[in-house]
């Protein structure tokens, strides 16, 4: 008789894997289509495992209270072929849970197959969730997982697990095998290739660390009329960073919580309204940090800005203003940029950045008509565990009432 598996289905699009907590069958139970056989809970909810057809339970290989990874055989039908062909499903042969883990296979067998009744093998096929959800590859937990022997390879070539994304695995569930990493960069040898610099790989590495927090980002436009104004009536004039850097440090001083940190269930706070500023440079970033932004005058801040920005261009950022920030400000607008979305340090929350001005027609009730107007827009990017979206468009709206009345910062 035709043998039909009980698998753990997708149970919804960030699920890998379910625990099971109740089976609600035996062996040699008499099951319908559609029957509720297994109760398993996610992280999400509980939820019942099906049946694909009818027929008699003749193998359980799931335990209560273990965890499984999505395509799991957790049981075994015998169905009739009638039943078989009525419902269109496939049959399978036993597979224990405990030897679906990825393990490494040979360099010389590089893809996975899978036994079949006739002692055949063919290629892994898509699973058909036994309730309502995506179908994905059986053993999907497999795609991320690095075995030892691969990852002792990575480490003889110095690689990460970012660096290998592109490669499409041919091990059980898409796993990349040591064998497909060979072929790859035999693939990519002959390639235009040149050595990154130390600042590149700094940055990368800066951002790989950056990209394992939710991040998030919200915007808004704000008019730079009265700014614009109010700056051309100083000599010297102070870049429109540095008015941004204090707005920014004003905001956070009456919020400082939304500069927090999150380690373990704590949120650090910040000591200092230290605020570093992202300076483009030959091949990376740079990011000199001004120190108490939010005690510091317009003027008081012009000269050391100044001067950072000269040595960071130089690479020469003294000692005192390296590192300790809380946040930064990146002006992508110089770039003539009117959006972006700004990756904060690992070490930060927030990363405030501000787009190129443009004019724009702006409807005016005192002049009963359009009149032109000077916007830019602010993107405010910062993690979303310490941080809610609408906190940060509270901040965002914050900086815009600041940046409104100049002559106040």
């Amino acid at each position: 008789m035709p043998e039909v598996p009980i698998l753990m289905p997708q149970l919804g699009e960030s699920i890998a894997e379910a625990t099971i907590i109740r089976l609600n069958v035996a062996i040699g139970d008499q099951v319908i289509a559609d029957q509720e056989v297994i109760e398993v809970e996610t992280n999400k909810a509980t939820m019942g495992v099906t049946t694909l057809c009818k027929g008699t339970v003749q193998k359980l290989l799931v335990e209560e209270g273990v965890s499984y990874p999505v395509g799991t055989v957790l049981g075994l039908l015998d169905v009739s072929e009638e039943e078989a062909e009525r419902t269109g499903v496939q049959g399978t042969s036993s597979q224990d849970p405990s030897e679906s883990a990825p393990a490494e296979e040979p360099a010389d067998e590089p893809r996975a197959h899978f036994a079949t009744p006739e002692g055949g093998a063919h290629e892994p096929r898509a699973v058909e969730p036994s309730i309502r959800g995506l179908a994905v590859p059986a053993g999907m937990k497999g795609a991320h997982y690095i075995s030892p022997r691969m990852k002792a390879r990575m480490d003889e070539l110095g690689l990460r697990a970012a660096d290998i994304s592109a490669i499409v695995g041919s091990g059980a569930g898409g796993r990349v095998t040591v064998g497909d990493l060979e072929q790859f960069l035999d693939y990519i040898d002959s390639w235009p290739h040149s050595q990154a610099s130390p600042m590149r790989l700094s940055v990368a590495d800066s951002m790989r660390r950056s990209w394992t927090r939710p991040l998030a980002s919200v915007g808004r436009p704000v008019a730079l009329d009265n700014l614009l104004n109010y700056r051309r009536s100083l000599d010297p004039k102070p870049p429109l960073t540095i008015f941004l850097l204090r707005a920014f440090g004003k905001a956070l001083a009456e919020e400082p919580a939304t500069a927090g940190y999150l380690i373990g269930e704590q949120i650090v706070h910040p000591r200092a309204l230290d605020i570093g500023v992202a300076v483009q440079v030959e091949d990376g970033v740079l990011v000199p940090v001004l120190r108490k932004v939010d005690s510091r005058t317009i003027e008081e801040l012009m000269d050391e800005y100044q001067e950072l920005i000269r040595k960071a261009r130089e690479r020469r950022v003294p000692e005192e203003n390296t590192g300790g920030g809380i946040a930064t400000v990146t002006n992508f607008g110089t770039f003539g940029l009117m959006w972006g979305t700004p990756i904060p340090l690992p070490s930060e929350t927030l990363i405030l950045g501000m787009g190129a001005g443009k004019k724009k027609p702006f409807w005016s009730e005192e002049e009963g008509g359009f009149i032109p107007v000077t916007e830019a827009d602010l993107v405010l990017t910062f993690d979303h565990r310490v941080v809610d979206g609408g906190g940060a468009g509270m901040l965002l709206n914050r900086l815009n009432e600041l940046l409104q009345e100049p002559d106040s910062l």
